[in-house]
């Protein structure tokens, strides 16, 4: 017997519609209670009043029913889809837990599902996912693993690591003489297999992290280069103080804007320069902190002035970076009197700009960049939790071969073990009774 819970399941806020959702063994009785009906019909919608417990009119509704086991969380629901609001959502809600539910706890509903088998974690982590997606590429990725791509690609790489250790086990158990060679290599051969199937894919991952977490770009530059200028330009309106003044931007100022189908987290940071003012040295070093933290470092420098010493000391910033982030170089001012000398950016691909009069060559430098992450067939993790794992698989992997070569099979097994733990977290917990199945169900042991 499951308690019956409740929760609004649309956004808090004004909007035409509001649904509000029950769940649990008496989500039907609590439901006919409200809208003072003996029945209703399976995936029918029906149009109702809805009362609460004083009989007192809330609003007229539509609401279905979803009989288990064929509902998101396996249970009896049912949805009321009212007429949005703050208040007539909230009425029906507060008489839905009058009647006799309780109000869900966060994730709840996902919880259920999952604890009923309905969906396996790795679902309920592109539920969460898509509805923070910040890309159209995004949402595409996370609508995948809702149907299962990456359950999918779990299960099979859990299988192959069962069925190894199905051999590993029949042979400690059984097996008089140690492991022929060619077994041996034939046991190597699949560990290979998933090992590139992993890494693959965590690579992948690695590189497309913008993708699912929303890109971060920062702008950076020595003071009085235009960098507020384009972030303005870029968010179509005057979000940063402009001026002549060198250092007027004292801190990183952060915006989300679109750039093509992407949401990025667009970042102006402070003028970087030599300075003994302690207010502007600590934004200098909040600017070098973003530079870490961005996905890609758009460079500004002034090319209506010749580039001096602060200028050098973005290059050499940018040059650090130039192998593990993108980089993008622009010479900004390119209405005004061209003096800037180009070849002292030879190392970088440098393009011109006039951030006050068209920045539209960024904007599509940008979401070029940024379109480039999708280029991939690989299966997406999009969790820390999920990287963890798979890395913690390869690890346990790679630490099984030398007890292979060296006999070690109990040894061998243990990692293998662990490589099982780790891949299966991702998805469902492994029980050890799959690999009974496996060693019993495909040997023929006689036993």
């Amino acid at each position: 017997m499951s308690e019956t819970i409740a929760a609004i399941a649309t956004a808090y806020g004004e909007g035409s519609i509001s649904i509000i959702r029950l769940s649990g063994d008496d989500a039907l009785a609590i439901a006919l209670k409200l809208i003072s009906k003996k029945t209703l019909k399976p995936r029918h919608a029906t149009l109702a009043s809805i009362y609460n417990t004083s009989n007192e009119l809330l609003d007229q509704a539509i609401v279905i029913y979803f009989k288990n086991p064929n509902s998101f969380t396996g249970e009896d629901i049912v949805e009321f889809q009212c007429h949005g609001g703050l208040i007539v959502s909230e009425l029906i809600l507060k008489a839905s837990i009058e009647a006799g539910a309780r109000l869900a706890t966060p994730g709840e509903f996902s919880k259920r599902a999952f604890l009923n088998g309905r969906i396996d974690l790795s679902e309920a982590e592109a539920i969460a996912g898509l509805i923070e997606a910040k890309s159209e590429d995004a949402a595409k990725i996370l609508a995948l693993q809702m149907k299962g791509s990456l359950k999918n690609f779990i299960g099979d790489i859990r299988d192959k690591l069962v069925n190894i250790l199905a051999y590993s086990e029949v042979s400690i158990d059984y097996a008089e003489e140690d492991l022929p060679q060619s077994l041996i290599d034939q046991i190597k051969e699949k560990l290979t297999e998933i090992k590139v199937a992993l890494d693959n894919s965590l690579k992948a991952s690695s590189a497309r992290s913008g993708l699912m977490q929303g890109f971060r770009v920062s702008i950076i530059g020595k003071p009085n280069v235009g960098k507020s200028s384009l972030l303005n330009a870029l968010l179509s309106y005057d979000r940063a103080i402009v001026s002549d003044i060198a250092g007027t931007t004292r801190d990183t100022i952060e915006e989300q804007v679109k750039i093509g189908t992407h949401l990025i987290r667009l970042i102006d940071t402070a003028g970087i320069r030599e300075s003994s003012d302690e207010i502007e040295k600590i934004g200098i070093e909040r600017s070098k902190k973003a530079i870490e933290e961005s996905d890609i470092v758009i460079s500004l420098f002034d090319s209506s002035k010749a580039l001096d010493e602060d200028d050098d000391e973005i290059i050499k910033l940018i040059s650090e970076y130039k192998n593990s982030k993108e980089i993008l170089v622009f010479l900004n001012k390119s209405d005004l009197e061209q003096v800037a000398d180009e070849s002292i950016l030879k190392d970088f691909k440098v393009e011109k700009i006039s951030a006050k009069n068209d920045a539209f060559s960024l904007y599509k430098a940008l979401e070029t960049l940024m379109n480039k992450s999708n280029i991939s067939d690989e299966v997406m993790l999009i969790s820390t939790r999920q990287n963890a794992a798979v890395q913690n698989a390869l690890n346990s992997i790679d630490e099984a071969y030398e007890p292979l070569d060296n006999g070690e099979l109990e040894f061998f097994s243990f990692h293998i073990n662990d490589a099982i733990k780790e891949i299966s977290s991702i998805s469902r917990p492994y029980e050890y009774d799959q690999m009974l199945d496996e060693m019993f169900g495909n040997f023929c042991l006689g036993k």
